[in-house]
């Protein structure tokens, strides 16, 4: 089975259009970019899969020491876009792909045209001098919640996370992709995403990259967006008029227009 299959690629769009590739991301799969994808297809060929242990990847994609760590997706990301052969690609990465994104792109530049990164957090834990969002302590909380009660977290946890609570269908959307998602890779992919730090990582981003940050967002909050903006050389900003965690889902068209601004800058 070849890493396409693996990874359930799904491509669409101009075939010899400039790809896009889309990633997903902790609990969600490929149909988040549902509203966004397709504004890109007249005149991209649009990319989009499954991370390894999410959505419909085949279970053989999942190992778990390679995704013990970001390193590991990021080299599934490496090994997609090498058998795809399209050239040099746009990655738009949603939260934890975004970090996923900079790791690959800092290993095989050759790959990248440029980076979307959209609610990016490089570390989620709040240190002295920064403020990731969460203390250790509640993270330690959320992952012992996670391992004792996964459909209690994920029912507790999504409408955070989406934001809006007068669009409930947003929540419960993230609930259902949780609940869809294999427990155990779960599990263990929310504790990777929420224990690393790739802050040291962002220094040595040389491929041309936008932050999307929305206005309020419990997951990744404005402080988190403006510092990697600022720890990425070179980078632009986008403040988009959006709640919660999901603009793919919430805002759209914002994040199209302000996808197309930087592509066509």
């Amino acid at each position: 089975m070849n890493a396409c299959e693996r990874h359930r690629v799904s491509l669409s769009g101009v075939p010899d259009g400039a790809p896009v590739v889309f990633a997903h991301g902790f609990g969600c799969n490929q149909s988040m970019w549902r509203f966004v994808a397709p504004a890109f297809e007249p005149d991209h060929r649009v990319v989009l899969f499954d991370h390894a242990g999410s959505g419909g990847a085949d279970p053989s994609a999942y190992d778990p020491d390679r995704h013990s760590s970001l390193e590991g997706y990021a080299a599934d990301v490496i090994g997609l876009l090498d058998e795809l052969a399209l050239g040099p690609a746009v990655f738009v990465g949603h939260s934890v792909s975004s970090m996923i994104g900079v790791l690959a792109a800092n290993r095989r530049p050759d790959l990248f045209d440029r980076l979307v990164l959209v609610g990016p957090s490089p570390r989620y834990i709040d240190e002295p001098g920064y403020v990731g969002g969460f203390t250790a302590e509640e993270i330690d909380e959320l992952l012992a919640t996670m391992d004792t009660n996964y459909l209690g977290w994920s029912e507790l946890l999504a409408p955070v996370i989406a934001g809006n609570p007068d669009r409930p269908e947003l929540g419960q959307e993230l609930t259902d992709a949780f609940l869809h998602t294999d427990p155990e890779p779960g599990r263990r992919f929310a504790r990777t995403t929420f224990l690393s730090d790739n802050r040291a990582d962002l220094p040595a981003v040389r491929t041309p990259s936008l932050v999307v940050q929305c206005r309020q967002d419990a997951i990744a909050p404005l402080t988190v967006g403006r510092y990697v903006h600022e720890h990425i050389p070179g980078s632009r900003f986008t403040l988009i008029d959006a709640v919660g965690h999901c603009p793919n889902l919430s805002a759209p068209a914002a994040l199209v227009s302000a996808m197309r601004d930087f592509l066509d800058s």
